[in-house]
């Protein structure tokens, strides 16, 4: 009887712990895989959105708790003019809640290497972030009266959406100014290949500024700068001869090019020579090397003057969205 009875106290304990361990589990693997508190209620609530953002200040190194909307607001206004078509501020109002959120979401109780005090700062690093009281300043009182609702009503009437890749959050869901009419695949530009960044026709760019703009560097400067910050290399002559483009992108810009004995990356030869963008030709006029380039910014993902000339054309937020980022979602 006491063996009987042991039995069946011991089976009872068996039985309650392994239904303790079922009703556990799942919330032990979310724990595992969030990694920090700040991922846990993007998996456990897909209509997550934060109430505020940690923001660094550039002028004042300091960091600001803004609040998260408040936040985007500054955002649309200090990225996008505000006279550009509704729906093209609406996908950028999505774009960089979605950008924000992902910083947010990858920093944890942490931040930015650059900035470890907050997850993003208030310049091209991050997003160009204004408040309103720097807004008051650098615009003028009709801008205030005219424009800022417009950022406003573009902001609070996508509150809340999000692009999603299958499922999960985009993390880089990047613009740029214009891309001369076609965008860029992200490794092409960076490092990572992303599903949802591949290059995609831009066609509605007509008003766009930086179109064909040239930029005339004499042979000799030239050879000067680029001997300069190839110090170690052996660059041999460089002449009309000796520099030549090699290699295009899919989306069109200048991917290697051969000066002398280097071959260097079209983005190298833009940042050193500061062009708009590495969308560019080489002529040559006597002894003076000519760039022209077409559109301005890296190039991936959504073309801000693209946008516009969709809404133009009328799209919505959501398609112009879906156009340049590939197989996303919009949701809440």
């Amino acid at each position: 009887m006491n063996y009987k009875r042991d039995l069946l106290k011991g089976l009872a304990i068996t039985t309650v712990l392994v239904l303790f361990s079922l009703v556990l589990l799942p919330f032990t693997l979310v724990s595992l895989f969030s990694g920090n508190d700040e991922q846990a209620p993007i998996a456990k609530d897909p209509n997550y959105e934060p109430s505020y953002i940690k923001v660094y200040r550039h002028d004042s190194g300091k960091t600001e708790t803004i609040e998260f909307e408040e936040y985007v607001k500054g955002v649309v206004a200090g990225e996008m003019p505000s006279s550009f078509e509704m729906e093209a501020l609406k996908a950028q109002a999505v774009a960089a809640r979605t950008y924000s959120l992902s910083k947010i979401v990858r920093s944890g109780d942490g931040g930015n290497p650059d900035h470890p005090s907050a997850p993003v700062c208030d310049d091209t690093h991050c997003q160009v972030y204004r408040s309103v009281d720097e807004l008051k300043e650098i615009k003028s009182a009709e801008w205030m009266a005219t424009g800022w609702p417009r950022i406003v009503e573009a902001v609070d009437s996508t509150r809340g959406e999000l692009m999603y890749y299958q499922g999960a959050l985009v993390e880089q869901p990047l613009f740029h100014s214009s891309s001369g009419g076609k965008t860029e695949n992200s490794e092409d530009v960076f490092v990572s290949a992303l599903p949802y960044l591949r290059s995609v026709d831009s066609p509605y760019e007509t008003e766009a500024p930086h179109q064909h703009e040239q930029i005339t560097i004499s042979l000799s400067e030239f050879s000067k700068k680029i001997k300069k910050a190839y110090p170690k290399e052996n660059v041999g002559t460089i002449n009309s001869s000796t520099i030549k483009v090699t290699n295009r992108s899919e989306g069109g810009r200048v991917a290697t090019i051969k000066v002398g004995n280097l071959s260097l990356k079209g983005r190298d030869i833009r940042d050193l020579f500061g062009l708009r963008s590495a969308n560019f030709a080489v002529s040559f006029q006597g002894d003076s090397v000519v760039f022209t380039t077409e559109g301005y910014g890296h190039g991936v993902g959504m073309s801000q003057w693209g946008a516009n000339g969709m809404a133009q054309q009328g799209f919505t937020y959501k398609e112009i969205l879906t156009h340049y980022y590939s197989g996303v979602e919009i949701r809440k």
